[in-house]
């Protein structure tokens, strides 16, 4: 039951992904008329349920607070961002002053490839992609099988000393 509820977070991802991907790039529509869409479906929608609600004399208690993310939550999104941010900036910084050289080529070939991508293809398209590509990272993640070939692929044991890696074979 568990595997069912980790497959339905990639999916809705893409879903939603592929929503913004059609009304942003077919459509030729900014990202502002998008906003501007979804806050009109969702007015709409809550004053339909709002009317049939009343109309079928059903009370909804609405609290606020369960609408909120705790403090915990909001410092914890802050905190990955800024050390997301510092670790691009201190990558940048190791490679621009040329004392990792490996890391210098590193850098300079995969700006090189971003660059030609992007005249290649629009921005956004580049953006979904990368999207699907992380929304198959999610699925082969969740599921027991995809994951344990990938471990066995990439040669990761997850944590699990030699015999539990050999009776995982085993059972397989």
């Amino acid at each position: 039951m568990e595997y069912r509820s980790e497959i339905g977070k990639p999916v809705i991802v893409l879903i939603g992904g592929s929503l913004v991907y059609y009304h942003c790039a077919h459509r030729n529509s900014s990202l502002v008329s998008l906003v501007s869409d979804v806050l009109i479906v969702l007015l709409c929608s809550l004053a339909i349920l709002g009317l049939l609600f009343r109309q079928m004399n059903i009370s909804v208690p609405v609290d606020p607070l369960e609408w909120q993310i705790s403090q915990d939550t909001a410092n914890s999104i802050v905190a990955g961002i800024a050390n997301t941010v510092g670790a691009a900036e201190s990558v940048l910084r190791v490679s621009a002053t040329g004392h990792d050289k490996r890391l210098f080529f590193k850098v300079v070939v995969s700006l090189y490839v971003l660059s030609a991508l992007g005249r290649l293809v629009s921005g956004l398209t580049v953006a979904y992609a990368g999207l699907c590509l992380f929304c198959i990272y999610m699925f082969a993640e969740s599921s027991p099988s995809i994951s344990s070939c990938l471990s066995r692929f990439l040669g990761r044991n997850n944590g699990l000393t030699a015999e539990d890696t050999e009776e995982q074979e085993d059972t397989m």
